[in-house]
C-alpha cells in the first residue's frame, strides 16, 4: 500500500530541510557583533556538511553542496572557489569516515570532526594568506575552530532529532 502521506508538499520541503537550511546559512553570513561577543563565532555549515554527509542523506547532494559554497564566496568577499573546495573537501573527509566505519561512535565522530575542521581551516588561512595575500586574523580561526567543535554535538542531537522524524 502506499503511503500517501509521503506525497505532500510539507513532507517533501522536510525532505529537503538540510539543504534549504545550509542555503539560508550561506546567505545569511551572520555574525554575533551585533550582540558585543568578542570572540564567539562557529561555521554551521562545517557542521550540517559533515553530519549529513556522515550519516548518508540521499537528499544532500555534493554539487549542491559546491553550489552553496559559491554562494558563500559571493556572499562573504572571499576568492571564487574557497568555500566550495572547503564544503567538498568536508563531504570528501565524511563519506571517507562513513565508509570505514563499522559502528558509528559520536565521541570518535566528535574528534575526528575537529581534525577535519582543522585541517580544511588551515588550508583556507594557507591559501587565503599565501595565494591572495589577505590580511587574517589567526586567533579568528581558532576561536572558530573551537567552538564549531564544541556545538558540533549540540546539533548533532537537533539533527538526530530531524533524522528520526523523517525515518518515521
Amino acid at each position: 500500500m502506499i503511503n500517501l502521506h509521503k506525497k505532500n508538499l510539507i513532507y517533501k520541503i522536510y525532505v529537503w530541510l538540510p539543504i534549504i537550511v545550509l542555503f539560508i546559512s550561506v546567505l545569511n553570513e551572520f555574525d554575533f557583533n551585533y550582540l558585543n561577543i568578542e570572540y564567539f563565532s562557529f561555521n554551521f555549515p562545517f557542521m550540517l556538511i559533515f553530519y549529513f554527509t556522515l550519516k548518508e542523506n540521499l537528499h544532500f547532494d555534493y554539487f549542491l553542496v559546491f553550489i552553496a559554497g559559491i554562494i558563500n564566496d559571493v556572499v562573504t568577499g572571499f576568492p571564487l572557489g574557497i568555500s566550495s573546495l572547503s564544503y567538498v573537501l568536508i563531504c570528501l573527509f565524511a563519506s571517507y569516515l562513513r565508509n570505514i566505519t563499522i559502528r558509528p561512535n559520536l565521541i570518535k565522530d566528535w574528534f575526528y570532526f575537529l581534525f577535519v575542521i582543522s585541517l580544511i581551516n588551515s588550508i583556507n588561512y594557507s591559501i587565503l594568506f599565501i595565494v591572495f595575500s589577505y590580511e587574517l586574523n589567526f586567533v579568528y580561526y581558532l576561536v572558530n575552530n573551537f567552538f564549531t567543535f564544541l556545538l558540533y554535538i549540540f546539533f548533532t542531537f537537533i539533527f538526530n532529532y530531524y533524522l528520526r522524524g523523517l525515518s518515521e
